[in-house]
This record gives C-alpha cells, structure tokens and sequence, in this order.
C-alpha cells in the first residue's frame, strides 16, 4: 500500500465520519488544489456524487481564471454549488485595497460564511486545510468545534487518538469545521493530482517564469518565481524548496497573532 492509498483512505474515513455524526453538512470550495482534491475524495466516498451543497465564498476579487474554472468543473462533476457574498459589504465597496485585510476578510469571507450557515443550520463544514500549510493551523483538530459567532477556542479542544473522532459536547458549540486533509502535505496533495489525474486551476503553472502556489483574491495573492509548467515539474520544484506555500498570501505574511485571530473568529 503506497502512501497516499494511506492517506486517502484516512480522509476517507473523516468524511464516512462526519457523515455519520451529522445531519446537515456542507463543503467549502475555494476552486483551489486542495479543495478540489477534497471534492474528488467525496466523489469516492459516494460513488460518483457528492451530496452536500458545494460553498463558494465570492469576494468578487478572485481571479478570472477562478470562476472560469469553477463554472466548468461544477457543471462537468454536476456540482450543486452555492455562491455566497456578503451584498451589504459588497455596497459599501469594503475591499482587501480599500481596508485593511483583517477587516476584508472578516467581512467578505467570514461574515458572508456565519450568515449563510446560520440561515441554513449546517452543523458541520467540510474544509480542505492541510497542517503543513500554516503554523495557526497546525493547531487544529479533524473534528474542530465553533460557536454561534464562529470563533474557535485552539487552547479548549479535544484530544484524537486512535482515528478517534468526536463531536463536541462542550457547552456552547454551534457546528463543527471537519477537515479530512488535515494530515496531508503540499507534496501530496500535488502526487495524488497527478495519479488521480484531477483538474486543477491553470493558474498553478508557469506562464513567463511565474506562477500561483496558492490562490486567494488578487490583490493579496503573488506569484512565485518558477518554470515548473506541468505538474511533474511542480512535484519536482516542491522537493527541493524550503519556502513557505502560502508566502504569497498577504494574510500569512501579518503578524502570526493576525493569523491566529483571523482564524479564532472563523476565517478558514
């Protein structure tokens, strides 16, 4: 059994878990590697279908080639995607150029998400976060509870030993984040496209010596310097680099207190 047989079937196992433990779920898709890797492990999960609705949070800042790829993959994969904005943020023209990004973030990304859940009483999210990826997030378990106003208690959680996974019973817990791909690496994540032969965002590979590592709204997004114009290319360029996957997401380049505060109050 190779490796990432093994860490598909742990995701898979989250997923048959959260099923099992949750009666209304849905899944984030940020039209990036990660979460499209997540959406093809569901598709597995459940013979071809994926049975939760499908959550893009639009800040209306994402790049062309984003909502290209999105509206393509959700009508090939027969995805029952749901866009979702913030309209009174949107009129008051908040904006990551305008603010500050802690307060753009908070407003098109978090507050459009607590709406939304709260409206149709989802109990749980599938997200595609990775440990490796940010420090802040290292923190987090599969089974992740917050409350009513999204924020995450990191010094209150509880412990998961065993592939033993367990919904919350704290007091004042509304849903739970539950993240499949928790254990996997960038590296991994890039194999298994590439033995899954999953479609992924053009965006990724170099065009003119540059190209996205990851993918967020385009005024705080960079690309990296690189050649690496197929995935075979990717997969060799990320054995030999020490540099952070997320250096060219400004909200990783703040403070990690910032971070940290972002995600406490719900950012993902």
């Amino acid at each position: 059994m190779n490796n990432l047989t093994v860490l598909e079937r742990k995701s898979i196992f989250v997923i048959r878990e959260a099923y099992a433990q949750f009666k209304n779920i849905g899944v984030l898709w940020s039209m990036g590697k990660d979460s499209t890797v997540l959406l093809w492990i569901i598709k597995k999960v459940f013979s071809g279908e994926i049975p939760f609705p499908v959550i893009h949070l639009d800040t209306g800042f994402k790049f062309p080639e984003m909502y290209k790829f999105r509206d393509k993959l959700a009508k090939k994969w027969k995805i029952n995607l749901v866009v979702v904005r913030n309209e009174d943020a949107i009129k008051q023209e908040v904006s990551p150029v305008k603010n500050n990004r802690f307060l753009c973030c908070t407003k098109l990304k978090t507050e459009a998400l607590r709406d939304y859940v709260e409206k149709h009483k989802f109990d749980a999210l599938l997200l595609a976060i990775r440990r490796d990826e940010h420090s802040i997030r290292a923190k987090e378990r599969y089974f992740s509870p917050r409350d009513k106003n999204f924020k995450w208690n990191y010094k209150n959680q509880s412990l998961e030993f065993w592939n033993f996974y367990k919904v919350s019973s704290m007091k004042g817990v509304h849903h739970h984040r539950v993240h499949p791909l928790l254990h996997w690496t960038e590296l991994d994540v890039w194999q298994y496209i590439k033995q899954e032969r999953i479609p992924v965002n053009p965006l990724y590979f170099s065009k003119k010596g540059q190209r996205f590592r990851s993918l967020g709204c385009m005024p705080c997004t960079v690309p990296i310097v690189s050649n690496a114009s197929n995935i075979d290319k990717i997969i060799d360029e990320l054995k030999g680099t020490s540099s952070s996957e997320r250096g060219g997401r400004a909200q990783d380049k703040e403070k990690e207190y910032m971070m940290q505060k972002l995600r406490s109050l719900g950012y993902m």
